[in-house]
């Protein structure tokens, strides 16, 4: 299926990518290859990240090649031939004539010719970028294009001095987002959220956990999203204190709430969002006054999603509110200062409040430049996930609070005068909620 990001775009990035090499440099980045689920049976392709940025090329057994100044093209694709006996059983290949016209390469070639013709490409440029340490297998076969140069060093040739990490240049790429990379990620929100809305109205006729999950695949593959962004995680009562939880095969108990950790995935590119709800469609006091906690958390910490405001602030912000809601309600004693000092939240609230998004659902990026964490700018994407998890064997509170897990997650992109909600779209009021199970 063709990318919904426009094909100039995926050679705008190239370009960008080569303008920040050092002179005389080549970058090398490999396709994903296939997995193997058991025996014969492979896992549903998916294209590495990286090399789906550059290139929008969805197929195995390639290798992108950016080779800045090179007379007879700068970019260059290794791909498959096209094979009309093996695309009958596997589908259609693209092959070097058409990455060329569909993908806007200068130049491509058959993969099976590339440890004939890369060393060349190799051969006389300073540096070579490429993905260290990633892979031992294409390192090796790195190694392999650099000793053929090196072979050939009495004959004149000339070998490249440094192997340096890709990853250092192309990820501070990624983590700014386009308006088109932007229109994607709405476009996944949009139907994760309706896949929400669809696993809430489900839960009121009980069943178990994956009843739920059945209804957010559903979902997604229903809008032309044909996998999702990472496993689901349907946590109903005590599962819900458990934040990767994905065996999803608990009965759904009245009076439990259910937790949903779900995105789709949309031309590559993550949607991810977490919504906490009651089975019953109705809080109980207890579940009400936790989750009201959470979502003034979450409230506050989207207001700090703002440029000029640094990595960490939404996170600060969050942290306020959960452990002074946690000191009104109880659950714990002291002043906010020494509660947030002593780390005294830790057992009801244990992870960050966001990461990055994007082509991954854990996106990359640094967080901290130098030891300073990172001013948000506009472009940026991540979540805001805020959560209070009581364990269900804590005897230090009240038996009426064990077991209920609350997370309420949402993802947003800063805008040059704070940040856009991409998942609104899903309620997460406790009146809004109850009123759509209510419906």
């Amino acid at each position: 299926m063709a990318s919904m990001i426009p094909m100039k775009e995926f050679a705008d990035r190239r370009r960008k990518l080569m303008d920040r090499m050092a002179p005389d440099s080549i970058a090398i980045l490999p396709a994903a290859p296939e997995r193997v689920r058991n025996r014969d049976v492979l896992h549903p392709f998916r294209q590495d990240s990286d090399f789906q940025y550059l290139t929008g090329f969805g197929e195995p057994e390639a290798v992108l090649v950016l080779i800045p100044g090179r007379e007879h093209g700068e970019t260059v694709l290794f791909c498959k031939e096209r094979n009309p006996e093996k695309e009958l059983w596997d589908g259609f290949l693209v092959g070097p004539e058409g990455a060329i016209e569909r993908y806007g390469l200068d130049d491509a070639f058959p993969i099976g010719d590339i440890d004939d013709i890369l060393p060349g490409m190799i051969e006389g440029r300073s540096r070579v970028y490429y993905p260290l340490g990633k892979d031992p297998v294409f390192d090796n076969r790195v190694m392999d294009w650099v000793k053929v140069i090196r072979s050939k060093v009495r004959a004149g040739a000339h070998p490249p001095g440094e192997l340096v990490a890709l990853e250092h240049l192309l990820h501070d790429m990624r983590l700014y987002k386009s308006a088109a990379e932007v229109k994607v990620m709405a476009g996944a929100g949009k139907i994760s959220a309706e896949a929400h809305c669809r696993a809430m109205k489900r839960a009121r006729k009980g069943g178990y956990e994956y009843n739920l999950e059945a209804e957010l695949i559903h979902t997604f593959m229903e809008h032309g999203a044909r996998s999702t962004a990472y496993p689901s995680i349907v946590g109903g009562g005590a599962n819900g204190c458990i934040l990767h939880y994905i065996e999803n095969s608990a009965p759904l108990k009245e009076g439990d709430l259910v937790l949903i950790d779900a995105g789709c995935e949309l031309d590559c590119y993550a949607s991810d969002i977490t919504r906490t709800f009651p089975v019953s469609g109705k809080f109980s006091p207890e579940q009400k006054a936790l989750y009201n906690v959470v979502l003034d958390a979450q409230y506050a910490a989207i207001d700090a999603v703002r440029p000029g405001n640094h990595w960490n602030h939404p996170h600060e912000a969050a942290l306020k509110v959960l452990t002074q809601g946690l000191i009104d309600l109880g659950l714990l004693s002291g002043s906010l200062d020494d509660a947030i000092a002593s780390e005294a939240y830790k057992p009801f609230f244990m992870h960050r409040t966001g990461h990055w998004l994007g082509l991954d659902v854990h996106d990359v990026g640094d967080y901290k430049v130098g030891d300073a964490w990172r001013q948000l700018e506009p472009g940026m994407a991540l979540t805001v996930e805020p959560g209070l998890y009581i364990a269900p064997d804590n005897e230090n509170v009240e038996e009426k609070w064990r077991g209920i897990g609350i997370r309420i997650e949402d993802d947003v992109v800063v805008t040059k005068d704070g940040c856009r909600v991409l998942t609104d779209a899903v309620p997460k009021t406790v009146a809004d909620i109850e009123a759509l199970m209510a419906d």
